[in-house]
């Protein structure tokens, strides 16, 4: 059986892999990286569903080899600015309307759900984020979707999503089954990351109702953007803060807690908030969907 050198993104990094990349360098010294992981992508096939290659997840894939000893990549020939930290960095000069407001849903006004993932509201969203969150905002990484939701000129909320966790043992059960069966599928459940109300808005069930806003349109938004739909809905409540009473409401499923060891943590200590997984299948047959070949 051929030696395993790296596991990354579900897929087994072995000799043979490690010798073709060797090779692909060696018969193109003239190739920058980039051109290099265009190269193995078409030789993999690694390919998003929107049919895309997977450049930077490969280009990490290759500078983690690289690193290890295992390949040589050729030398940077310019070196860009770390996009990750300068989208985490948010104007502080937005204007908006953030006069107090109190009453209901239907004095509220019409709510629009606006996708602002690059338009020019996008900015507005991360500062929001930014500010009065309490985890801040910091840039998804992989499919994502950002929703600002608007009652006239007066944003109301803001809801990020993105790509599930690998694995998760609560969800397994629900699902039932181990994460290994459904790996090739994660990317038809989305994972509620930030889910801001907006403090100067004191509307009861507020809070339910724009998740159930969201999960009648969130596929279809979805399936606009990457290609395919969604199945599974997902959120961790940290019980430290809060009770969920909003998911309830919506008619979340609540899974279970987590222990708190938090990742790769092998001394099984309580280091992390413990936190509380709900769910949300998008209909009746997700399992079957997740399940698929």
């Amino acid at each position: 059986m051929s030696e395993v050198f790296l596991r990354f993104r579900g897929r087994e990094i072995t000799a043979k892999e490690t010798a073709f990349l060797r090779e692909l360098i060696a018969q193109n010294p003239g190739l920058s990286r980039r051109r290099l992981s265009t190269k193995v992508c078409e030789a993999w096939q690694w390919y998003q569903p929107n049919g895309q290659p997977r450049d930077m997840v490969c280009r990490s894939l290759m500078l983690a080899l690289h690193r290890a000893g295992h390949i040589e990549l050729p030398a940077k020939r310019h070196a860009p600015p770390n996009n990750a930290i300068a989208h985490q960095r948010t104007s502080s000069g937005e204007t908006y309307d953030a006069a107090p407001f109190q009453g209901t849903i239907s004095e509220l006004g019409a709510l629009e759900i606006q996708l602002v993932r690059r338009t020019e509201d996008e900015s507005l969203f991360a500062h929001l984020l930014s500010r009065y969150h309490y985890l801040g905002y910091t840039r998804p990484v992989g499919e994502h979707l950002k929703y600002l939701i608007w009652a006239g000129c007066k944003p109301v909320a803001c809801m990020a999503w993105c790509s599930a966790p690998l694995h998760l043992d609560l969800r397994d059960r629900f699902v039932g089954a181990h994460h290994k069966t459904y790996r090739h599928n994660l990317r038809l459940i989305a994972y509620n990351t930030r889910y801001l109300l907006l403090p100067w808005i004191k509307v009861r069930h507020l809070a339910s109702h724009l998740l159930g806003r969201i999960a009648w349109r969130i596929s279809e938004d979805w399936q606009q953007v990457y290609h395919h739909p969604i199945h599974l809905l997902e959120s961790f409540v940290d019980t430290e803060r809060f009770e969920g009473t909003c998911y309830q409401a919506a008619n979340w499923t609540f899974l279970g807690l987590t222990k708190g060891f938090g990742k790769g943590n092998k001394r099984h200590e309580v280091l992390l908030s413990i936190k509380a997984l709900w769910a949300y299948p998008l209909g009746p047959h997700f399992r079957q969907r997740l399940l698929a070949p």
